[in-house]
């Protein structure tokens, strides 16, 4: 005897195909809305913190690599504290990263802005 299925959503039983887990599209979706929304506000705040980190960084930094005073990035709002990857040079200089774009202190208020360079890799 064959277990009847359900859907994951909402609990109704599913027809049709055996490896069906929704029983509608709506359910589908929403289901995945749910399973892919921020969990809380946290999540949701630090995600458009970096965000917002990235737009100043790529705003003052037109020519890919460029020197500006600290004063200037809290101007606009920027966050020291949030970063999403760090590079560290052999020389020991390191970079903070909100995504591509890129910031080494090089004095105590001064920083060169630059953007991460993809590694090309032969096919």
């Amino acid at each position: 005897m064959v277990s009847e299925k359900k859907c994951l959503e909402c609990g109704d039983k599913i027809k049709g195909r055996s490896d069906k887990k929704f029983c509608s599209d709506q359910c589908r979706i929403a289901y995945n809305n749910r399973l892919n929304s921020d969990e809380t506000n946290l999540v949701r705040n630090i995600n458009n913190a970096l965000r917002k980190n990235r737009r100043i960084l790529q705003s003052l930094n037109p020519t890919g690599k460029t020197k500006v005073h600290r004063e200037k990035l809290t101007e606009h709002g920027f966050d020291f504290n949030l970063f999403t990857s760090l590079y560290t040079t052999k020389e020991g200089a390191t970079y903070h990263y909100c995504y591509e774009q890129g910031y080494l202190q090089t004095d105590k208020d001064w920083f060169l802005l630059v953007i991460k360079q993809e590694k090309k890799y032969p096919h």
